[in-house]
């Protein structure tokens, strides 16, 4: 049966050209297709001379026409007592997946290198016409994917999905599945060498298989007219297949739309539905519509909410009213297992906790987040600021650090772009101001206003002191002409002066633009009490909210805030024994769920600041 099924495959994908590098794109809404789900127990070897990768002129096995036997990802097992094979997976010890490997495994608390992973698997296909993808949430940093000895690809970047067609690969029994996770540092990644959160290193996201018919639904984008908003507009792309004109039925059954749309020869079809039903998402209101997209071969539902957002002179306008984002910086740390977060359960906690403080907005830092947590801000009605991971020093002059950069700032936007929450990509977080900086960051600006034009631009930027009196706060940075939303991240109390120094500052900001300070805040150690001019007690961040709030209301263009931070969060920078241990303490909770004094003073801002 088993040489049946793959004959009959291979045939039907000759006849095809079934596995062309364009149905590797990547495929979005994976929380609505027919998924099977890979997550749990894997095998895993520890390769920190990555022995299983290179022979010993460091030469890499997968290039190479007949690997090794001692190529990892060859999975070989012994055939003779006088076989030489050096590693044994089913031997080997497990860990959970989607997980870190930092904090499941004591010994690799601070590892930084490979490791192989391995799955086996059995898939029984009933359907020989249709596709299966291997998805990935995120792995961190870089993943070399292979399935039954075969590479599937690379995947460079920690945060963001990726997917590879394996359906010419997939037998009914005992397949397996390896991944070669690196999460090194290197000069030229995005990030770069130095960051100030942990590098959580292993497939750190769902891993599942997607089963697609022949031709199918690769992505859609459903959005309001941002000048019209009785206007759904929208896109719908196809792949697979070599005739991909086909008809698509768009369907919002509570809005009683119902529209055939037909796609050109590339797959594509767009179209615009006028409605004056439409009941608008908001923080208040957080409405979502099922839409679906229908084919011959298939119906791909979708829950979508509809708002626009704009700016309008210093206002952010949500449906063209003036809003305040009453928000919180975040970390995806778990508050449940103290790692790297993958759960809906560890979104519910955190988002729960920012609608405890009265909030209304979160800023997701420095890098995408799980997508648990951004389709549950859709649910909950929280605003969402993503952002991509270019961090302090990129090489800006390197092509192959901008390829990489724009790479997972079109993956963050393909998968999250149909979510209502999401209303600002964020270029960047403190970037030191040069020419070669400026020409990279117009450059993603305008790759993101292209791919969506339906949302705001910004990037976290540095303020700085008048040279004659620096009690007087500018913005010097070219990128406050560019972005939509001026934002910046600023530490008056902290990083410099005493928190009394906040009533003497005086911003003068000249850019005509809403204002949102992207960072403020004080280390604490939660349960230490002292003086309010003591530092890493409760009552001096304490202390250093209520003047930074009373000194930040003087901004008339003040439109939010996202303070740093939520919760305390791993950092290697932060070493001082018996008050950080590894953690950054600016949280307003502990990593135990513990809140802090400062906690009510936020809550208690935001439940009066109209």
């Amino acid at each position: 049966m088993k040489n049946i099924f793959l004959g009959l495959l291979t045939v039907w994908a000759c006849s095809t050209n079934l596995w062309s590098q364009d149905t590797n794109a990547l495929l979005i809404n994976t929380h609505n297709r027919k998924t099977t789900s890979l997550n749990g127990s894997w095998h895993y070897i520890v390769d920190p001379y990555e022995n299983g990768y290179y022979n010993y002129r460091y030469e890499p096995f997968d290039q190479q026409e007949q690997p090794s036997t001692n190529a990892y990802f060859t999975n070989t097992k012994p055939k003779s007592p006088s076989d030489l094979i050096e590693y044994n997976f089913d031997e080997a010890d497990t860990m959970q997946v989607p997980g870190d490997w930092n904090t499941q495994k004591e010994k690799l608390y601070y590892y930084e290198g490979t490791i192989w992973y391995k799955k086996s698997f059995d898939y029984p296909k009933t359907n020989l016409k249709n596709r299966i993808f291997l998805y990935v949430g995120a792995a961190n940093y870089k993943t070399e994917a292979y399935l039954n000895g075969e590479k599937l690809g690379t995947h460079i970047g920690g945060f963001t999905p990726f997917n590879f067609e394996v359906t010419h690969l997939l037998k009914e029994k005992d397949n397996f599945i390896i991944f070669k996770v690196d999460n090194k540092r290197t000069k030229e990644g995005v990030p770069t060498l130095n960051t100030d959160w942990w590098n959580y290193g292993g497939i750190t996201r769902d891993v599942k298989l997607i089963e697609t018919p022949l031709t199918f639904i690769q992505d859609h984008f459903v959005h309001l007219d941002s000048k019209d908003n009785n206007i759904i507009k929208g896109e719908v792309n196809l792949k697979g297949g070599k005739n991909l004109a086909h008809e698509v039925t768009v369907e919002i059954p509570e809005l009683r739309i119902k529209k055939k749309l037909t796609t050109d020869t590339s797959g594509r079809a767009t179209f615009e539905i006028k409605s004056r039903k439409i009941e608008y998402w908001s923080p208040e209101n957080p409405k979502l519509y099922d839409v679906s997209f229908t084919t011959n071969d298939e119906e791909l539902q979708d829950q979508i909410g509809f708002r626009t957002i704009t700016t309008q002179d210093d206002d952010i306008l949500l449906n063209g009213k003036p809003i305040l984002l009453k928000g919180i910086s975040l970390h995806e740390e778990s508050p449940i297992t103290k790692g790297r977060a993958n759960s809906r359960a560890d979104a519910e906690k955190v988002l729960s906790w920012i609608k405890e403080m009265g909030g209304n907005y979160v800023r997701l830092s420095h890098y995408p987040h799980n997508e648990h947590i951004v389709r549950l801000a859709d649910e909950m009605g929280i605003l969402v600021w993503e952002e991509n991971p270019v961090y302090w020093t990129i090489q800006w002059n390197n092509p192959k650090t901008y390829a990489n950069a724009q790479n997972q700032l079109l993956e963050m936007i393909q998968r999250d772009k149909n979510r209502a929450a999401v209303i600002i990509w964020s270029m960047a977080n403190e970037t030191p101001v040069s020419d070669a900086r400026n020409t990279f960051l117009t450059k993603l600006i305008k790759t993101a206003r292209k791919t969506d034009p339906t949302r705001l631009i910004s990037a976290a930027l540095e303020q700085s002191s008048d040279p004659n009196n620096p009690n007087i706060k500018h913005i010097d940075d070219p990128m406050a002409d560019v972005v939509d939303v001026l934002s910046f991240n600023q530490y008056l109390g902290w990083y410099g002066g005493t928190p009394e120094s906040c009533r003497d500052a005086q911003w003068e900001i000249t850019q005509n633009k809403p204002v949102i300070i992207s960072e403020f805040g004080a280390g604490a150690k939660q349960g230490l009490h002292g003086d309010k001019n003591e530092r890493w007690t409760e009552e001096y961040q304490e202390y250093l909210y209520i003047e930074t709030l009373a000194m930040l209301q003087k901004i008339d263009q003040l439109s939010g805030i996202s303070p740093w931070i939520l919760v305390d969060f791993r950092s290697p920078r932060r070493p001082l024994p018996h008050i950080q241990d590894d953690y950054n303490r600016k949280g307003l909770i502990s990593e135990d769920g513990k809140k802090k004094k400062a906690f009510w003073v936020l809550k208690e801002f935001y439940d009066t600041w109209k």
